[in-house]
């Protein structure tokens, strides 16, 4: 008898929290008088609308757009309800994790969605390379969620975290669920190495 697939992220209500995902990745955060706005550059157009339509189920508004180089961008509209996440990933101007975060399911599934790479039987999730110092801040915040990884491109501008091993990338593909769209089954966990 076949068992039910039930995914973690789908257990979670949709949450501006989880925009951390995309600050985990190389989001960013802008704070002005009229509230703060999460923005993201992304290799491809399907990131940028799965981002987008994650934000709209959390209660906020987004759109996607183009960056100045002809880029995808996706981006929520400013809100003050976003202050405290600028707040809690700064430290003055520089991007800071959390001391102590771990990542939700659906900050992973949005981290995954942003930057996420299959790489033949690896998985790998991008990093900031302007915030080389919230590299192993993140590394251990994904071992504290239950997938230990490796930190590799350090020295270049992919900077990841690499995932490996059959246990590491099937608990990866159970919290963050299915691809949420046909685009993104080639760089997306897989539920069995083949």
């Amino acid at each position: 008898m076949g068992q039910l697939s039930f995914f973690s992220a789908e257990t979670e209500e949709p949450a501006y929290s989880d925009l951390e995902g995309l600050l985990a990745a190389h989001g960013q955060t802008v704070r002005s008088e009229s509230g703060t706005r999460v923005s993201i550059v992304v290799a491809d157009r399907w990131r940028a609308e799965q981002i987008v339509e994650q934000t709209r189920a959390a209660g906020l508004e987004a759109e996607v757009t183009t960056s100045d180089e002809g880029t995808p961008l996706a981006r929520t509209a400013p809100s003050h309800d976003l202050d405290a996440l600028h707040a809690a990933w700064s430290t003055g101007a520089v991007k800071s994790m959390p001391a102590g975060w771990v990542p939700t399911f659906r900050a992973l599934r949005l981290w995954v969605i942003a930057a996420g790479h299959s790489d033949e039987g690896r998985y790998e999730l991008g990093l900031d390379p302007h915030a080389p110092e919230t590299h192993a801040d993140l590394a251990t915040a994904l071992m504290r969620a239950g997938i230990a990884p490796t930190l590799v491109g350090t020295r270049g501008n992919s900077p990841a975290l690499r995932i490996t091993g059959h246990r590491r990338l099937a608990r990866l593909h159970e919290y963050v669920g299915p691809p949420p769209c046909p685009a993104a089954v080639a760089d997306w966990p897989a539920a069995e190495l083949h």
